[in-house]
Parts: structure tokens; sequence; C-alpha cells
């Protein structure tokens, strides 16, 4: 019998029982629903999506503004990584270094993740709502690209540079989150971010080198070889610090901008140094630490720079 059978029985103790279990066993699959997805790691497109409404607004947006721009930010994130882990459970369960994530591994239903996948769209949804009106004409389109993503290494090797563009829309969202309007400028912050992600997702999936071959899965590794993956993921980060620079030139910005690209190439430097193709003992460190703080840094930057100038 269900809670509400039974207080229609008149079993409230029981039913009381039955309802703390549900209720119990709810959080503790959301709590690792939220690890596995590591929602924590929204700090690697927040700051740039930051960035992009701060250049927008010529200074700090409202707060109101700013919320609901983080709310569709996390809200989508989580989305898209849910997403992912349900349409790649099959192939987790056959990587050994994916085998025991959450669904594969029997922690969490399938069921459940697609409900929260189903209220992170929701939540995006009605975030966009709040904005203005082209950010929600444009919220099923911003869908399409960050839950498309999954499936693509299934049909193209670079699989790599879609995750970026998925990670890339944020400051342009952000910047028609505050203005209502798109202005191509900010569309250069896109590309520096996708090169940025497509670069350092090219690092990460080295890792599965030998898996992709065996599953038929496409990627830049799979595709070129350990050796020149590094080279592609190195002319990216590259082509990023070169976008990054012409933005600083677009939008009139200053030494203090200028600076921050010099500490984020450092960053990359030391990112390239710790991992090569014959050691990627490191990677976690260089994928998650590293590209965490070189976004954050950024974003600082530029803040400072567009503060300092009202």
């Amino acid at each position: 019998m269900d809670f509400l059978h039974l207080r229609r029985a008149g079993d409230v103790g029981a039913a009381q029982f039955f309802y703390d279990r549900e209720m119990a066993s709810f959080w503790k699959s959301t709590a690792v629903t939220l690890e596995m997805i590591k929602w924590e790691h929204s700090v690697f497109a927040l700051p740039f999506a930051l960035t992009g409404a701060v250049l927008a607004a010529g200074g700090w947006p409202t707060l109101r503004v700013l919320g609901w721009i983080v709310v569709c930010m996390v809200a989508a994130r989580s989305a898209a990584m849910a997403f992912n882990r349900l349409a790649d459970a099959r192939l987790d369960a056959v990587n050994p270094r994916t085998a025991m994530r959450a669904i594969p591994a029997g922690t969490l239903s399938s069921r459940f993740v697609g409900g929260f996948v189903v209220v992170s769209v929701a939540l995006f949804v009605l975030g966009a709502a709040m904005l203005n009106r082209l950010t929600l004409e444009l919220a099923p389109v911003a869908l399409a690209v960050v839950l498309l993503y999954s499936y693509m290494k299934r049909v193209t090797r670079w699989s790599h540079l879609v995750l970026g563009l998925a990670l890339g829309i944020a400051p342009t969202a952000a910047w028609i989150g505050v203005r209502g309007s798109l202005d191509w400028r900010i569309v250069v912050l896109t590309g520096a971010v996708l090169l940025w992600v497509g670069g350092f997702d090219v690092l990460y999936a080295c890792q599965d080198f030998e898996h992709d071959r065996k599953a038929g899965l496409n990627s830049v590794p799979q595709a070129f070889g350990l050796v020149p993956a590094f080279w592609i993921a190195r002319a990216m980060h590259l082509g990023m610090l070169l976008m990054l620079c012409w933005l600083v030139v677009l939008f009139g910005l200053g030494k203090v901008a200028m600076l921050g690209i010099v500490v984020v190439a450092i960053l990359l430097l030391y990112e390239h140094s710790i991992i090569s193709p014959k050691d990627l003992r490191r990677m976690n460190a260089a994928f998650f630490t590293l590209n965490g703080v070189i976004s954050v840094v950024f974003f600082g930057f530029v803040a400072a720079d567009v503060l300092m100038r009202r």
C-alpha cells in the first residue's frame, strides 16, 4: 500500500513511516544526481556568462537580472549533464573509467534522472521567461544545443566543438538576457569559449582512446591519435587567446583585461605542461581545477576593467 492508501485506511503511523522513507530516498537520489552531474563545475561556464552580462550592462546588471541568469546557467548545465548520463548509460557501463557512474552502477534509476532533466529544463525556461521575450524565444535553440551534444560522438569526431558551443553560448545568452538584443561583438567571446572547451575536451577524451575505438565512437584522439590530438588542443587554446585579445579591442578594454589574458595564458601553459600523451595521470587536475580557475580569473579581470572605467 502507498502513502495515500494508508492515510485513507487510518493507519497514520504507517503512513508517516512510508512518507519519511520515500522522502529520505528522494533526497538521497537528488544528492547522488547532483554528485553525478558535478553541478559545482557550473563554474566552468558561469563566469563567462557573467562576463557577457557585465559587458552588456557596462557594469553590474541588476540583482534580478543577474539572479535569473545564474538560474538559467545552472539549470541548463544540470539538464545537459543529466541527459548526457542518460544517453550514455549503456556506453558508460562497458567503459572501465565510467562503469561506476550512478546509472550503470544501479545507484540511480533512469526514471529519476529523466525527471531531474524535466525539472531542470522547466526551471531554465522559467528563468528565460523572467528575463525577456527574446531569451524565451531562443530557449528551445539553447536547449537543443546543450542536449543534443550527448549524441555527437556517435556522429562526428568534432563533437568536442559542439560541447564547446554548448558552453560558449553562455556569454551571448547572458548579453541577450541583459539587453534583450544581440551584438555581434559578444559572439567573439562565444567563439573563444568554444575553442577553450573544445581544446580541453580533446585532452579529456584521450583517456578513452582505446574504449572509443572498440565502441566505434568518434573523437579527435580516436581519429588522429594521441600526439596529434594534443597539438590540436594546443591550437584551439592558442585560438582562444587570440579571440580574447580581439574581444578586448572590440570593447575598448584596457590593461587590466589584457593582464587577465596573460594570466589565462600562463594557466593554459601550466595545464598543458602537467599532462602528455604518455602521462594522463593528472588529467583531473588539468580538466577540473585549472579550468575552473581560468574562467574565474578571466571574469575577475574583465569585470575589474569594466568597473574601473565607469
